[in-house]
């Protein structure tokens, strides 16, 4: 076999040596190389092919190729600009490569990737494609990976001397090659999580080690560890760390209290969901004999407890923000924090961090004060109980939406005081929308679950007075701290929740498919961009196409995010922002109590490249957790299709492709895709500028934004896919 291998390879050569040849001395530009190292590389000793690299290496340094740097040793020569970007990969192994130094992200060819993977930071090199003249680009060196821990599916081989892990999702385009000796228990057919060690070079699958075996797939505990294990996130504390929070001294003393403001004896209540754990929030009420309102946004003090340079800091800091997903919180501080010493629970005392203003009747600031507080909670509203006391404007509190589930006549002073705040709250809120905030309203989709965890409803949240009450007031409070510390002279360091504009060309694309639905943008300048915006959204409200709208209308937007360079919040309308009002589960506002004390205090300004970074590593886990969090809800939707596969459903097109169209039922919130195979009755083609699929001979067409029948065709839990047939339009 190893003559007619090599008969074969003397009389057709090494295919495609020159580019490959090439494609070395390119990626190792810095080093020189002869002609048996190159040899070597392309796993060749036999004379013949070892003459081809050398008449090869004589032809480029003839053509300027190469250069022999010395006798016999030859280099690259570099006429190329190099540039930095991020790798997007597509579902068919090509993808993009986003860079600042290009307008349009970069197109990577599959046989370009050179061992690149999704969302790894790469260096390439561009040249124009013939088509379209977009820059194309191959990719000579992989500068950082994204990630080294995937989750997938283990098949191991007949023998057991292998196993090659199926990662989940379509961004992996290769299976990771794990020996016998690095499986770690795990059976054939187990979801786990693999450790990508190292990718050789003539190696065509990654290798790896199973560090934990999940569980079986489609199980749901299976399922939910697997979402944070995707994402790096982790399920449980490691042991020293809650030892290290259980000895934690949470009492309250006398000498604490006598380095705080005593707010113990002002009129103090927390407003927060039915369901809610911790409170990290209270609002106090004093009318004053001036006639000013004196309401204090009270925080819990974490950083208190949460001293820098321990083992428990460390963990926040890594975890930097709680994970919310359907069926469980995966906490940024231990229960005994987060649920106990730091949670202001009714009739307890608690240190906080504060915010006090003075403010009249027209929601005028007259006097602010920020410092560490003692406080106490008089009440504990859910969000519906105070809705009921703005609603009917009375004290009565209805047995349907009360807590204790029975009707009750809450305390006089605290439903004037919430009834007061509201109509503060509706002036404060005004004033925002004419000042240019943009209105994001978006309906969340939330489930009721059993005592297994299975979905057996779904239900919408809508933010209604209550919940726009407590938005005001911590929107205020985070204003007036950013504010209080961003103007002072000289400048200092500081956390910023900071938004910029949109983007020109995404907001053009929202008006290209907004227009589908008879919707028209001004986008003139700022004012009449947010104006119409506002419009758009109210406009969409409770129609088929507000879900999709709301979140085209977001995904416009530019990305929020934490910095210490300050250029404003465009969504908020505000010129100074932070997030300073829950530190139970954010870790930036942990950092901005901590700034904002050291500040008062008369501190120095504190390292801004310090502080630049933590705020990258928060912003990037924010990330992480809204992805872990949209992944379960998928989950959890996919699970609820699964008891419904009988039933016919009305849902609107959100999207349309090439390869079929998207589809969200209206009255669950739920969205899958009906496969252009599977639209049987005609043969239909995908029209990109009517965004519809056209049959060709009966001319049905099937539009984003029409109303469509479905039945679940396929409901694939770890896959998170959700498969719908068509069964043709709702008769008018």
């Amino acid at each position: 076999m190893s003559k007619k291998r090599k008969g074969k390879s003397k009389k057709n050569g090494i295919s495609n040596l020159t580019n490959t040849i090439l494609s070395i001395l390119k990626k190792e530009r810095n080093q020189s190389f002869n002609y048996k190292q190159i040899a070597a590389k392309l796993g060749v000793n036999d004379a013949s092919s070892r003459n081809q690299i050398i008449k090869t290496l004589a032809k480029l340094t003839a053509q300027q190729e190469l250069e022999e740097v010395e006798r016999g040793k030859f280099k690259a020569v570099v006429n190329t600009e190099y540039h930095i970007g991020t790798l997007d990969l597509g579902t068919k192994g090509n993808g993009y490569v986003i860079c600042d130094d290009f307008e349009d992200d970069v197109f990577i060819a599959s046989n370009n990737i050179n061992k690149a993977l999704h969302g790894d930071e790469v260096e390439f090199y561009a040249y124009k494609r013939k088509k379209r003249g977009k820059s194309e680009g191959e990719i000579t060196n992989i500068i950082k990976r994204a990630k080294s821990e995937y989750v997938g599916v283990i098949q191991i081989h007949e023998k057991k001397n292998f196993a090659f892990v199926v990662v989940d999702g379509n961004k992996m385009y290769k299976d990771i090659f794990v020996p016998n000796n690095k499986i770690n228990k795990a059976e054939d057919g187990d979801k786990v999580l693999v450790l990508l060690e190292d990718w050789p070079e003539k190696s065509d699958s990654p290798n790896g080690k199973i560090l934990k075996v999940l569980g079986k797939p489609g199980e749901h505990n299976t399922e939910i560890h697997a979402i944070l294990a995707e994402y790096g996130l982790p399920l449980e504390f490691p042991h020293e760390v809650e030892e290290f929070a259980n000895n934690i001294d949470t009492s309250i003393t006398e000498k604490e209290i006598a380095n705080r403001r005593d707010m113990r004896k002002d009129l103090t209540f927390t407003i927060d969901p039915k369901d809610a754990k911790d409170f990290d929030d209270a609002l106090s009420f004093e009318v004053l004999d001036n006639g000013l309102y004196e309401i204090g946004i009270h925080i819990a003090d974490v950083s208190h407890y949460l001293q820098e340079g321990t083992v428990l800091d460390d963990e926040a800091y890594e975890r930097a923000t709680s994970v919310y997903l359907v069926d469980r919180v995966v906490p940024m501080l231990p229960e005994v924090l987060s649920n106990n010493a730091c949670s202001l629970r009714p009739h307890e005392e608690k240190y906080t961090f504060s915010a006090v203003f003075q403010i009249n009747d027209k929601a005028e600031i007259k006097n602010q004060w920020f410092g560490r507080t003692v406080t106490y909670s008089d009440a504990r509203y859910a969000y519906e109980e105070a809705q009921a006391v703005i609603e009917s404007k009375t004290n009565t509190i209805p047995a349907e939406v009360s807590l204790t589930g029975k009707t009750y006549q809450t305390n006089q002073k605290l439903a004037d005081a919430i009834l007061k705040m509201d109509e503060l709250a509706k002036i404060m809120r005004g004033r925002r929308m004419r000042d240019g905030a943009i209105s994001f309203d978006k309906v969340e989709v939330k489930f009721n679950l059993d005592e297994q965890a299975n979905p057996v409803g779904v239900f919408f949240k809508t933010s209604k007075d209550a919940n726009k009450l407590i938005e005001e007031f911590m929107l205020l409070a985070n204003r007036k701290v950013s504010e209080f510390v961003g103007k002072q002279d000289p400048k200092k360091t500081f956390v910023y929740r900071v938004h910029d504009e949109p983007d020109d060309s995404k907001l053009a694309s929202l008006q290209n498919v907004v227009g589908r639905f008879g919707y028209k943008l001004n986008f003139k300048d700022r004012k009449s961009t947010t104006a119409s915006l506002n419009n758009l959204l109210k406009e969409v409200n409770g129609k088929k196409e507000q879900n999709l709208v709301d979140t085209l209308t977001i995904r416009s937007m530019s990305k929020a995010e934490y910095t210490t360079h300050n250029i404003g919040h465009y969504g908020l309308a505000f010129n100074y922002y932070s997030h300073f009002t829950s530190p139970i589960r954010r870790y930036p506002d942990v950092m901005a109590h901590r700034l904002l004390q050291h500040y008062l205090d008369g501190g120095k300004s504190a390292n801004e490249d310090v502080y630049e970074e933590k705020c990258n590593h928060s912003s990037n886990m924010e990330n992480l957790a809204t992805k872990a969090e949209r992944d379960s809800i998928k989950y959890m939707q996919i699970r609820f299709m699964e008891d419904h596969k009988d039933e016919d459903f009305v849902g609107v097109i959100t999207g349309v492709t090439d390869w079929g169209i998207y589809v969200e039922i209206i009255s669950n919130k739920c969205e899958g895709m009906v496969s252009v195979r599977d639209m049987k009755d005609d043969h239909y083609a995908f029209d990109q500028d009517l965004y519809a699929m056209v049959g060709k001979n009966n001319g049905l067409v099937y539009q984003l934004g029409d109303e469509v029948i479905v039945k679940v065709k396929n409901t694939d839990l770890v896959k998170k896919h959700l498969d719908f047939n068509l069964l043709g339009k709702p008769q008018q």
